[in-house]
């Protein structure tokens, strides 16, 4: 195995004022296309190895005689853990470094990854799930945190964007492989074959990442980590964008943990391996989000959130029809929609957090990851009581929830601008 860089600042003896001060990098700077090839492997593998149960839903449940809702927590098991121990180990990243962070959460999520296949029950399944999600929750509040110190700020929503397109590919190649291959030798297989390929990816991290040259390490003091956490709270930008990450992923997480089960009753009726292949459309949100950037440079924040929120609602309305053609279609609104919006509402965070990026990240990232969970799990329970037209309704109450926020912040904005034009002509 190549050495690990810790992230920690190497001293190589006193500075003189000849000495070159390193730049932040930008694409066509030394190192940018290592670094974004690394976090996208990454992105790649933390996705395939989240959702690594979700296409085989229906498999699953067929095996160990369980209910959609039940074994939904095969996934939210997962998200749930990741959302809670996202913050402790952005913290711990503060202290000892965002690559020896993510290079040690990498390896234990990659090891049980291997390990999960051989589940001998649902509980045992969803146990090792949930360690697993623990495992991942180092990588990604530590890789945004690592873009923010390494990448200079107008580069920074891009190179975001290409972290999150490496999240919808191995969403998509995740779901793509366990499909296949669970329809060859079953559910089992399915996952043996995301693990290896997440083992794939992270070799491939390992080799490439650049070592940081901007980290500065910071004590563990709980009571400086909490005065951090409580700032960001109080935020009202930041806990606008913790909401709108929350709400989107609250429509993804219903959408697709129940999609699996609708295709393959009547009237399709498709296989596993189909229903795997469904989540090629992941590949719209590889576009949309690497494309965020532009997005904001000619909308603003709130004008690329407005059409991303669109764009979903529109999905959800046309994924009701029982032609199959109408529900593709309105799959990819959904998904181009919720990787735009959010690339953009993550980007957001890192900007405006200018102290503590890492609790920011990760704040976002629990906020995120547990509407993935109450996503998952609504949108089944919805399903189980009555049929898919329920969990289209759950997720269009979180496309209100993010159209009402990001009106509140338009109105706010607009009240701020307003309160300096008014001290300026008093005085």
């Amino acid at each position: 195995m190549p050495p690990v860089h810790t992230g920690a600042p190497v001293i190589t003896g006193a500075s003189t004022p000849s000495s070159p001060q390193p730049e932040p990098r930008s694409p066509g700077r030394p190192g940018y296309r290592r670094m974004s090839l690394a976090l996208f492997a990454a992105g790649l593998a933390t996705f395939a190895l989240l959702y690594s149960t979700q296409a085989l839903l229906p498999a699953i449940s067929e095996g160990f005689g369980a209910t959609a809702g039940q074994a939904s927590w095969t996934v939210s098991a997962a998200t749930g853990a990741l959302a809670l121990f996202v913050l402790p180990l952005s913290a711990l990243s503060e202290r000892f470094g965002r690559t020896r962070m993510m290079t040690w959460s990498m390896v234990v999520a990659v090891g049980i990854g291997l390990l999960v296949p051989f589940a001998p029950n649902l509980e045992w399944l969803v146990a090792l799930r949930a360690v697993q999600g623990a495992a991942i929750a180092g990588i990604p509040a530590s890789a945004m945190a690592y873009l923010a110190e390494e990448v200079k700020p107008k580069a920074l929503v891009g190179a975001i964007g290409l972290f999150v397109a490496g999240n919808s590919i191995g969403g998509m190649s995740g779901r793509l492989v366990t499909g296949w291959a669970a329809q060859l030798g079953g559910w089992r297989a399915g996952l043996l074959a995301v693990g290896l390929m997440a083992l794939a990816c992270a070799v491939a991290f390992l080799v490439l990442l650049p070592r940081a040259r901007f980290f500065r390490p910071a004590s563990l003091n709980p009571r400086a980590v909490g005065r951090t956490v409580t700032g960001h709270l109080r935020d009202p930008l930041l806990l606008r964008l913790y909401g709108i990450g929350a709400l989107f992923m609250t429509v993804f997480g219903a959408v697709y943990t129940v999609i699996g089960y609708r295709l393959v009753d009547e009237p399709f009726s498709l296989g596993q391996g189909v229903v795997g292949s469904i989540f090629l459309i992941y590949l719209v949100g590889t576009a949309s989000s690497a494309a965020a950037g532009q997005l904001v440079a000619r909308a603003g924040r709130r004008g690329a959130l407005y059409l991303a929120v669109t764009t979903t609602a529109l999905g959800l309305l046309l994924s009701l029809s029982d032609s199959l053609a109408a529900i593709l279609l309105g799959l990819v609104l959904i998904t181009a929609g919720f990787f735009a919006g959010h690339a953009v509402a993550s980007a957001a965070v890192s900007r405006t957090a200018r102290t503590g990026r890492a609790q920011a990240s990760a704040l976002y990232q629990s906020a995120y990851y547990l509407g993935s969970s109450a996503g998952g799990t609504l949108g089944a329970l919805a399903y189980n009581s009555a049929g898919w037209a329920a969990t289209v309704g759950i997720a269009l109450l979180a496309v209100l929830g993010v159209v009402s926020i990001t009106l509140y912040g338009s109105h706010a904005a607009r009240a701020e601008r307003r309160v300096p034009a008014s001290a300026a002509a008093v005085r």
